[in-house]
């Protein structure tokens, strides 16, 4: 019996799609600029085990811009430095970013003076900040046709910038701050604080003396302990509440109230599921 068009031109596209999808990983793979790759882009610092995922965004003025190490930078990011490309920024760098640092997709960091990024801060998708703002001083001119305003911007360590955040000029924001999806953020901000709302302002805020103010509502996540084999996150995750209260420690409370007495994970991944620990 003769095969059905149908059938080979299913198989025809199914064949295709997966070209296409084995062609666009390799170009992904090859279009990736790190120190060891920079194609076109020549940083002024581009630090090992950086990444730019491609496509890329806009980017100019690389060498007034230094990517620290380890740090991610998602598909189209935009990262200039100077108002415009070919100009000669002098000596200094004017984008700054430190070690660590994850840039989401479609993010923008716009440098037209010194904006400084430092280490271990995580920016969801569609971020913008930038350093220079439109002015509309002259009443009978076009707002785009007048000079802009120029202010630095300085990101802490260790911050967390929530999507379509978006940071102007002038801003300083201490370590440690989370910024609110959505927020629009201008001025200072202190170390250990939450903002959050387009103008943004201080929702809550950490202190040695008073802790979190206004308290947090639920508990810290506990990390997972050192040395914990990903066989045992396996096993703990097949458990019940009864094999939750025989890990328990002597004499720790859990949420019921039961107190439990320490055993290793796969024993009792033995007694709920009845296999081995192997």
């Amino acid at each position: 019996m003769p095969k059905s068009k149908n059938t080979f031109s299913s198989r025809r596209r199914r064949l295709v799609q997966r070209a296409v999808h084995a062609g666009w990983a390799w170009v992904r793979r090859t279009g990736a600029v790190t120190a060891e790759r920079p194609g076109r882009l020549r940083f002024g610092a581009l630090g090992t085990g950086t990444r730019l995922a491609f496509p890329q965004g806009t980017v100019f003025g690389e060498p007034w811009i230094r990517l620290g190490d380890h740090c991610v930078i998602a598909e189209q990011v935009t990262l200039t430095a100077g108002l415009m490309p070919d100009l000669d920024l002098g000596p200094e760098p004017i984008l700054s970013i430190g070690d660590g640092v994850v840039l989401g997709r479609g993010s923008h960091v716009i440098a037209d003076t010194t904006v400084t990024i430092g280490s271990d801060c995580y920016f969801g998708p569609y971020v913008y900040v930038t350093s220079t703002n439109h002015s509309y001083d002259d009443p009978h001119k076009p707002i785009g046709k007048q000079w802009p305003r120029m202010e630095p911007v300085e990101i802490g360590p260790g911050c967390w910038i929530g999507t379509g955040a978006v940071i102007l000029p002038g801003t300083r924001i201490g370590r440690n701050v989370v910024v609110a999806a959505g927020a629009v953020v201008r001025g200072a901000v202190p170390d250990h604080a939450v903002v959050a709302g387009a103008p943004a302002r201080v929702v809550r805020r950490w202190t040695p003396d008073d802790g979190w103010q206004p308290p947090l509502r639920t508990p810290a996540p506990v990390p997972i302990p050192d040395g914990i084999t990903p066989e045992q996150l396996l096993a703990l995750a097949e458990l019940d509440a009864e094999g939750l209260a025989a890990l328990r420690a002597p004499g720790e409370t859990g949420p019921e109230g039961a107190r439990g007495t320490a055993r290793p994970a796969t024993t009792a991944r033995s007694r709920h599921t009845g296999r081995t620990g192997q």
